[in-house]
């Protein structure tokens, strides 16, 4: 069983980008699900079992999800192989989502649709952006809100490293 810790902070409820350790961890059997992914294909979670894995969880109207991008690109190259970073886009069209990467800078990563919100959902993310954790043993932590380079870097080395 998988522990799922959520701190919170996000652009839609006028977060600071700061979180805060939510008072109850919530619990997730396993990370389970299938997708699309942007620019075609299908995503299934299976793939990311035993693997230290960044859930990136953003809108493509979100302003801050688009100033974080950059960041969010140096991180994952500079994780290439140890540890992998994959968008959940939401809250929007696909068309949308797509101009969303080619504004960005992000088109290089993978990206999924969770158009229902189900993956969302399951990670507890009610707001963008947002990161799930995700060490090898598969336990998740949630973070709601931007990291920013450094703070993002420092938990992907901790994933790295664990």
């Amino acid at each position: 069983m998988a522990t799922v810790t959520l701190l919170a902070a996000a652009c839609d409820d006028g977060g600071s980008g700061a979180g805060t350790a939510a008072d109850e961890p919530l619990l997730t059997d396993q990370v389970s699900f299938t997708a699309a992914r942007l620019g075609g294909g299908e995503f299934d979670a299976a793939s990311i079992q035993g693997k230290d894995t960044v859930l990136w969880f953003w809108a493509p109207w979100c302003t801050v999800c688009r100033a974080e991008a950059p960041d969010v690109v140096e991180a994952a190259a500079e994780f290439d192989g140890s540890v992998e970073v994959i968008g959940v886009a939401g809250r929007g069209e696909v068309p949308e989502m797509e101009q969303f990467l080619a504004d960005t800078g992000t088109a290089g990563l993978d990206h999924i649709v969770d158009g229902d919100g189900a993956i969302w959902t399951q990670f507890g993310v009610a707001a963008q952006p947002a990161f799930a954790f995700i060490d090898d043993s598969g336990e998740v932590e949630v973070f709601v809100g931007a990291l920013g380079r450094e703070a993002l870097t420092e938990r992907m080395q901790a994933l790295a490293e664990a």
